[in-house]
């Protein structure tokens, strides 16, 4: 499946031109955001950590098979890539233990920054956001254009898809829950059937903030919608007065889409309608959902870019850093900017 297939219409028109990200794992850095003081004595052992070309449970298995604790004695907010440097997290359950060697754990690949205990373990999502330096290399576009492009998406925002790598090489996760949801199955291996279900809700969500962008409200509030504040899981129905909010136009509200589970969205009027049309589409993967007891969620359909900034070290290199949520992904903002290139074909000429 191609990435039009999984995502959906840009909001901010064509790419302003081509470039490589991730040519090498400092070229994508991300540091957990995690507004949670620490008490400095517990039973829980909290690693802040440094990993590049591992992802989040590779590096959670190194850290327990050093400590000597079982996996599920590790605990972290949330899952990172791992073609990147990044740095984050992790917990240790030490009831009554001291501080294990947690030397052979450390390579290259992965280095513990700092130690400290606390009271309780870390909860998954626990994390506020995540903040990001990106670096697009062998920049091909017109920079003035691309200045307008970058202005404009840190005052509106863009559509928060969820990024290619939730759906796996060529989409597989979500083929592989096809597959399952037409059997009516669930995956017995606790991580699979967790995969999948995640990549079958939010190519739900995706086609329905898709069928948003090409109308041109997924930035607005309508009547029937369910909004959200950006950092909180509760919502509220709008009316014509809610639609009105000068929240929305500072990017701290936002109209929400769907995270299917049992039963129908809880919109009105016109959105529930569009919502209803999109899952007809799929009513195999919304009778699995539902089978697997899952419970209707709302997500953002507006990702607002936090404390954006760029420079360029190199004619041809594009930095960036920003802030996301948890949960957002940076692919999307550099989608909205470029088209990327893979490694290796950066010379071939592009016109804009």
């Amino acid at each position: 499946m191609n990435e039009q297939q999984l995502l959906g219409p840009r909001a901010h028109g064509e790419a302003c031109g081509r470039a490589v990200l991730k040519a090498t794992a400092e070229d994508f850095q991300v540091d957990e955001v995690l507004d949670i003081p620490l008490t400095g004595q517990g039973e829980h052992l909290w690693l802040w950590v440094e990993k590049r070309g591992l992802n989040t449970e590779d590096a959670a298995r190194r850290i327990a098979r050093a400590a000597g604790l079982p996996l599920k004695a590790v605990s972290y907010a949330g899952l990172k890539d791992r073609q990147a440097l990044t740095r984050q997290w992790f917990s240790l359950h030490l009831p009554g233990k001291a501080d294990p060697d947690l030397a052979a754990a450390e390579s290259p690949a992965l280095s513990i920054l700092k130690r400290e205990r606390h009271n309780r373990k870390l909860q998954r999502g626990a994390h506020s956001a995540n903040g990001f330096i990106l670096r697009l290399t062998a920049l091909q576009a017109d920079r003035e254009v691309l200045e307008q492009r970058l202005r404009q998406i840190a005052e509106q925002g863009v559509p928060n898809y969820y990024g290619l790598q939730r759906f796996g090489f060529d989409g597989g996760n979500l083929l592989e829950a096809r597959r399952h949801a037409e059997r009516e199955e669930l995956p017995v291996q606790r991580n699979l059937r967790s995969r999948l279900l995640s990549s079958a809700r939010s190519y739900l969500f995706n086609r329905v903030l898709a069928e948003r962008v090409a109308a041109g409200s997924w930035n607005q509030a309508c009547v029937g919608d369910l909004l959200a504040f950006t950092t909180s899981r509760s919502f509220f129905m709008a009316g014509e007065a809610e639609c009105q909010d000068p929240r929305l136009a500072i990017l701290d509200l936002h109209p929400t889409g769907p995270l299917w589970g049992e039963g129908l969205p809880p919109t009105a009027q016109a959105v529930n309608e569009l919502e209803q049309a999109v899952g007809s589409q799929e009513p195999a993967l919304l009778a699995w959902l539902s089978k697997a007891g899952m419970a209707h969620e709302r997500r953002i359909l507006r990702l607002p870019i936090q404390s954006l900034t760029w420079h360029y070290p190199e004619p041809d290199i594009l930095q960036l850093a920003f802030v996301l949520p948890a949960g957002s992904f940076a692919t999307v903002v550099v989608r909205e900017l470029v088209d990327l290139m893979p490694t290796g074909q950066t010379d071939t000429p592009c016109e804009f």
